[in-house]
């Protein structure tokens, strides 16, 4: 097994049957040790995290195996906080798919002179490229085409399939009682230039509401998966 990279929230490694290994940690995003997912550094260390992360990332991903919906996840390991997934090459230097429900982190500090905080966003899809130094910036259409990161094919289905999954998930989160304000997603291409969702979906790349008040991430497994 071979060490790709240690990542903010998971290490990285290459199995020998091709496959890449995810090993999750009990880091995540945040600033001034508060969690905020849309953050580009890790911010702090929750116990338990990584476990929660992979609980919830098994959970969707076989949902969405059962809806069609392409992932790059093999399996799962929870003892080992493992996950087993395809490889699969990034949109450029890698894309994040913003969906957001409310006016609420990065999206109401940019626009707090045009929107009160807590808004209905109705699923407002945003990109932005990964890119720590220049701060995630957000990218449009025109520029991701022009830059070769998506073609205009690619940019309309991953506008499609981060609406629609994000919907899929907020639904399931409804039906527990509970808020979906944003979810960040991450799309890569197999080896046949197929279009996947991949990276993970847990509480570490959403913000999740009970009424008023914020569910942190090491709750949610248990608020959904129990």
């Amino acid at each position: 097994m071979e060490k790709i990279k240690s990542g903010k929230t998971k290490n990285v490694f290459r199995l020998e049957s091709g496959h890449i290994l995810l090993k999750f940690k009990d880091d995540v995003t945040g600033k001034d040790g508060v969690f905020d997912p849309g953050a580009n550094e890790v911010g702090l260390s929750i116990e338990g995290s990584g476990d929660a992360a992979l609980r919830m990332t098994g959970y969707f991903f076989e949902l969405f195996k059962e809806k069609g919906i392409p992932t790059h996840y093999v399996a799962s390991n929870i003892e080992e906080k493992t996950m087993e997934v395809l490889p699969a090459k990034v949109f450029g230097q890698g894309l994040e798919c913003i969906c957001r429900y409310r006016a609420v982190g990065s999206f109401f500090r940019r626009y707090h002179s045009c929107v009160e905080e807590g808004t209905n966003l109705d699923g407002l899809v945003e990109f932005t490229l990964k890119d720590d130094a220049a701060g995630d910036p957000l990218i449009n259409q025109d520029a991701m085409i022009m830059l070769g990161i998506a073609s205009a094919e690619e940019y309309d289905l991953l506008h499609k399939w981060t609406r629609e999954i994000s919907d899929l998930i907020k639904e399931v989160l409804a039906k527990k009682g509970l808020e979906l304000y944003d979810i960040k997603l991450e799309f890569g291409k197999d080896e046949h230039g197929k279009v996947m969702l991949i990276d993970e979906v847990s509480g570490g790349n959403m913000r999740v509401y009970k009424g008023d008040e914020y569910i942190e991430p090491l709750r949610l497994p248990g608020l959904i998966l129990d």
